[in-house]
């Protein structure tokens, strides 16, 4: 099999899993499954003081991570969210509790962000102190893997190009125990490692690893490229 193909019998398992266990509902095959225990997750996290110290947060669309980025509007903190499909040339949601009059459960939701946030590009963004990303399945060493569509990824390229994320921010990600597996899962040079794993009941440290880079231009595919505006702008940039 590819590696391709692992990843998708890796997913399979997990989303199985957790609709087997009605941790799930049943149409989570093909997202970031939302799961019984989240709020506890959220509960667990902001204990941690790498949540405390944050000012600005950065995180998926999710719902399974909606407590999170509400909790993160009540406390004051930024929050910047990916615009679906990063299809915009500003290709994030800025959400400022400082400037937004909406309940913070209603503003961190995708669809309200949708009509009632501002987009703005990583030139306009602030440096990112932690992010919250959706996983379906992740390891111990820090390996995760999304939904397959790779978004999560590019978001992240994008920002370590721009200076926004660096070794000093760190990559959380919110998951039910079942979505922690202890063997190898498969990892290519563009995926990034989470450094802590929350769960509705416990919270793992993941060794630190090097990142990439920026975005790897000679693994992005020409139609990838061509479907995410900021991608072809830097793209001609770096041809010209």
């Amino acid at each position: 099999m590819s590696l391709d193909d692992d990843k998708c019998a890796a997913r399979e398992r997990i989303w199985s899993a957790l609709i087997e266990a009605e941790i799930s509902a049943p149409d989570a095959h093909g997202h970031i499954p939302q799961f019984v225990g989240s709020d506890s997750a959220a509960d667990l996290l902001a204990t941690t003081d790498a949540w405390r110290r944050a000012r600005t947060v950065k995180a998926n669309p999710d719902t399974a991570q909606l407590l999170m980025r509400a909790r993160a509007l009540t406390e004051g903190k930024i929050l910047y969210m990916a615009v679906p499909k990063i299809a915009t040339i500003e290709p994030f949601y800025l959400i400022d509790p400082a400037h937004s009059t909406l309940p913070p459960g209603q503003a961190a939701s995708s669809s309200t962000a949708a009509h009632a946030s501002p987009r703005v590009g990583p030139e306009h963004m602030r440096p990112i102190d932690l992010i919250v990303c959706g996983t379906v399945a992740v390891n111990r060493e820090g390996v995760r893997l999304g939904k397959g569509a790779g978004y999560s990824d590019i978001e992240v390229a994008l920002l370590i190009e721009d200076g926004l994320v660096t070794n000093d921010t760190l990559i959380v990600t919110t998951v039910h125990s079942l979505q922690v597996v202890d063997e190898p899962l498969p990892e290519t040079a563009h995926d990034f490692r989470v450094d802590l794993i929350v769960t509705e009941k416990d919270i793992i440290t993941c060794p630190r690893s090097p990142r990439p880079s920026g975005v790897i231009w000679s693994s992005m595919p020409a139609d990838k490229i061509a479907a995410i505006p900021i991608l072809g702008l830097r793209a001609k940039e770096n041809l010209s």
